[in-house]
């Protein structure tokens, strides 16, 4: 649903570009590199992004398909290099702003300032929408090789948003990090700035180790000196021309990312399921399968996941189950599971793509959740009758595993599970810096 706001002002806006300012230095970077842990709490995935004048470490929640990035100023958000963009500026065309802060009833200071073009924050933690201030500040981050992090380099404009609901994220969060297919996203402001590739990667972790996110092309060099951007698979990733946001301007398209599910193979043999599901309604803008760093463990449809569950059970019939552990459905006695290089022994789930010879092939390090020292579950739970995508790859399902997304060409490369290539994604050497 469109949200309108009575204190809003429909703005016309100029239709051409700007990029982020480059601080003032001759050194370019071909890439750049963040870390990123997980909130062992709320299972979220954060970074921090250094951030004003004086730069202040700010903690974030990654969200892959975030439109932007958003950062709650009212608490103490203090800069001597911040700005807010005004109304009908090519930032606010820039940021895709239909609408104007008329009128801010205090002292103006981030956030809070008259003529400001507006977006609306969403937290898709909770999944609020809010209105905020469209602002530029200074953010610095590492460049890379692709093997070691480099010196430290500044966008001295970075359009962000101020504003935005907290709740619900992980703690001393003030934030989040917005990575989707827009052109003020993380990675897009990024790759303007420098004048480098239109892509970027995320391998992830779980809570007890760091994992990275590159902006720019490969090489993304993980020890003992393996460089994973070498063995990706391809496939398409599709466009919702509808937002999924909690919030947003009508006519908006989705900014999260989709691919293209077209059947489920659970040792290699198809799951039946409703296809329609996995198509997007073009005028809706439901159905379709799409990547999250918000939900800690894939959500399907309820159909879908009956049929998956059922047919693994199936599979792994010789193993006796136990009693459920909330959120998951199917649970096993894990002393009767052996282990492999890639997780416990259990049937190999494999997401078909554009053809029967492309699969995303799902084992068990990140299909199976240890709950309890003798219980391993499958990690996938139960979205509901009618939820707005049919099938979201969440969080656990993407650990160790890199994906790299091209924004140019409108293609995901996926490595599927690096244990078999005898690595992870916390093997970037961030100890090393070749500044």
């Amino acid at each position: 649903m469109a949200l309108t706001r009575n204190f809003l002002l429909f703005c016309s806006l100029l239709p051409f570009f700007i990029v982020p300012s480059l601080s003032k230095t001759s050194f370019r970077p071909k890439a750049l590199v963040l870390p990123v842990s997980q909130d062992a709490s709320s299972l979220q995935y954060v970074a921090l992004i250094n951030q004003r004048t004086p730069l202040v470490p700010v903690k974030l929640t990654l969200d892959l398909g975030g439109q932007f990035q958003w950062v709650d100023c009212d608490e103490g958000y203090v800069s001597s290099s911040y700005k807010p963009v005004r109304c009908r500026s090519a930032q606010c065309e820039l940021a895709r702003s239909k609408s104007c802060v008329t009128e801010c009833y205090s002292s103006p200071r981030p956030g809070c300032n008259n003529n400001t073009c507006a977006v609306l924050p969403d937290n898709t933690v909770t999944r609020t929408g809010t209105s905020g201030e469209v602002g530029q500040d200074v953010v610095s981050i590492q460049s890379t090789d692709g093997s070691n992090p480099g010196r430290a380099v500044s966008v001295s404009k970075l359009i962000f948003a101020c504003g935005g609901s907290l709740e619900g994220l992980a703690s001393g969060v003030k934030g989040m990090a917005g990575f989707g297919r827009t052109k003020i996203s993380l990675p897009s402001q990024f790759s303007a700035a420098f004048s480098f590739d239109r892509k970027f990667a995320i391998c992830l972790t779980s809570a007890n180790a760091k994992g990275v996110v590159f902006f720019g092309d490969g090489p993304y060099v993980l020890l003992p000196g393996i460089d994973v951007s070498r063995s990706l698979i391809y496939t398409p990733l599709i466009l919702n021309p509808v937002s999924t946001a909690s919030a947003y301007f009508t006519g908006e398209p989705s900014s999260d990312y989709f691919i293209g599910v077209k059947s489920i193979k659970i040792n290699g043999k198809a799951v039946p399921l409703n296809r329609s599901l996995l198509s997007i309604d073009r005028i809706e803008g439901t159905g379709g399968t799409k990547i999250s760093t918000v939900i800690p463990y894939t959500a399907m449809e309820t159909s879908i996941y009956r049929a998956v569950t059922a047919t693994f059970v199936k599979a792994l019939a010789k193993v006796p189950r136990v009693a459920s552990v909330a959120p998951f459905g199917a649970c096993f006695n894990s002393t009767n599971i052996g282990s492999t290089r890639v997780g416990p022994a259990v049937p190999q789930i494999d997401l078909v793509l554009q053809n029967s010879a492309v699969f995303w092939t799902i084992f068990g390090a990140n299909s199976m959740v240890q709950v309890k020292s003798d219980v391993l579950c499958l990690g996938f739970v139960d979205g509901g009758l009618n939820p707005r995508t049919s099938i979201v790859i969440g969080g656990y399902q993407l650990e160790d595993n890199l994906l790299q997304f091209d924004l140019a060409t409108s293609r995901l490369g996926f490595s599927s599970s690096l244990l078999f290539s005898r690595t992870t994604c916390a093997n970037f050497n961030f100890t090393s810096n070749k500044a």
